[in-house]
């Protein structure tokens, strides 16, 4: 489908859970909620069933943490199936990958995206509030081994990590490593947008993947380096997404709360035409007073 403004939306990303075991400064407020009434395996299923009906071919399963949800992977397998679904995808915080590295493999999961803010152990304890860097990457190694593409997420924090080490990764493994511009929303909030220009040598390549990230071959590096810049360098204008939040809630825009609450609805398919339609056109991330969004990453899904 295309929206009011000729946007063809074909990617959805889809919340299995609003519960992480880690407090990432930059996501998790004070204010957080947890909320237990949340759409089965199934509901999930037949929503993505008519997802794809309508054009949506890409998924990204996200939560919260989505592998602390027993039987997250069997739901990959069973989306993956669905006719017109060409992409199934994960994103995680790695603390379970060592657990389910095997298991992701053979649901036919097509690429998994890892949080991962700093290789600092301290650092990584103080934006995360867990003491597992090591846990995360022997999850990242073993992933790895199974020839799963791999893109590590790297939230910048100036005066934190705006050191950007998470780039080592990158030099002799086929591993994509993106770092992100700060949004304000949940913990996000308290900290200014930064991208640093701090990249080796590197040109700039005309591959993109579901979403913002433009990509950049560095001399010396096997993997790729993206940059992802929502705030200084927007890229509404080739927004292809929407968003299924864990409780039901279809929306177009991160920044805002508008959307339809599909258990309400009832009609699915009306829902997406609805949701569609009045997708915004960009966002106002640059202007906070006119951000309608309260709540913070995990209840809304990463």
């Amino acid at each position: 489908m295309k929206d009011s403004r000729g946007r063809v939306i074909d990617y959805m990303r889809v919340s299995v859970t609003n519960k992480c075991s880690m407090r990432c400064r930059y996501c998790i407020s004070d204010n957080s909620k947890y909320d237990n009434n949340i759409l089965s395996f199934d509901e999930i299923t037949e929503i993505c069933t008519v997802g794809a009906e309508l054009g949506i071919n890409k998924i990204k399963i996200t939560g919260g943490e989505p592998l602390s949800r027993e039987g997250t992977v069997r739901l990959i397998s069973r989306i993956k199936a669905i006719k017109g679904i060409d992409s199934v995808t994960l994103t995680t915080n790695g603390l379970l990958l060592e657990k389910y590295a095997e298991e992701i493999y053979r649901a036919g999961t097509d690429s998994v995206n890892i949080s991962l803010d700093s290789l600092d152990r301290e650092k990584y304890k103080y934006i995360t509030g867990c003491d597992s860097l090591d846990i995360v990457l022997r999850g990242i190694d073993k992933l790895y081994s199974y020839g799963i593409p791999i893109k590590i997420n790297t939230v910048l924090m100036k005066g934190i990590n705006d050191d950007m080490d998470t780039i080592e990764l990158a030099r002799d493994r086929h591993i994509d490593v993106r770092f992100i511009e700060m949004m304000p929303i949940g913990g996000g909030r308290n900290f200014g947008p930064i991208l640093k220009n701090r990249l080796p040598n590197g040109r700039r390549l005309a591959e993109r993947g579901n979403g913002p990230a433009v990509y950049y071959a560095v001399d010396g590096f096997k993997g790729r380096i993206g940059l992802i810049s929502p705030v200084s360098a927007k890229f509404c204008s080739e927004c292809n997404r929407i968003r299924l939040t864990v409780d039901g809630f279809l929306k177009g825009c991160l920044c805002y709360a508008d959307g339809v609450d599909i258990k309400n609805e009832g009609d699915i398919k009306a829902a997406f035409e609805r949701v569609i339609k009045n997708k915004p056109n960009e966002h106002c991330f640059e202007n906070r007073d006119n951000i309608t969004e309260k709540k913070d990453m995990n209840e809304i899904g990463g």
